[in-house]
């Protein structure tokens, strides 16, 4: 039985510190004091927590990943809305596994080629207490050798919530 790895990882602090310049449509992000926290922040894979300066900035994650291995996503290039810290955070910024701190109770997991092409998607539905079994899921994705990268998305809003690469 083979073993496929893969890494975990935040939005680079690189590209943190142009997001939070200009962020990838091209506005100028309104930091604010989060007053009750739970938003999930993308440069250090956690929750915010209740009075931390936090700004909603947009992120075009396969743009970003194309503009580096000069793949050309075409249509499949997405623009979306993410929490990140209004300034540099000492956070995790990559690791192993599924961020379990992130969950939520549906994910979708996408699936892209090294072209930057979708090659399909896996619903998870578990509960935040079963999170780690996303590894498992993961594995299997990873298992098919096309598989480059994988974005997580919430469902429900459609969100980019963390991408995940081959190692």
């Amino acid at each position: 039985m083979t073993t496929t790895t893969y890494e975990t990882l935040a939005i680079a602090p690189a590209v943190l510190k142009q997001l939070r310049e200009r962020d990838d449509a091209g506005l100028v992000p309104r930091p604010a004091v989060d007053p009750q926290g739970g938003a999930p922040l993308r440069c250090c894979l956690r929750h915010s927590e209740a009075g931390e300066r936090i700004a909603l900035v947009s992120y075009a994650p396969l743009r970003r990943w194309a503009a580096g291995t000069g793949a050309d996503p075409g249509p499949y290039d997405e623009c979306g809305p993410v929490f990140v810290h209004a300034e540099e955070c000492a956070g995790q910024t990559s690791g192993p596994g599924y961020p379990v701190g992130l969950h939520g109770p549906r994910r979708v997991l996408r699936a892209y080629d090294n072209g930057g092409r979708i090659l399909g998607g896996t619903l998870v539905e578990l509960p935040r207490e079963r999170a780690a079994e996303v590894d498992g899921v993961l594995r299997d994705v990873f298992a098919d050798p096309a598989v480059a990268l994988v974005h997580v998305r919430a469902v429900e809003f459609g969100c980019f919530m963390v991408e995940i690469r081959r190692c």
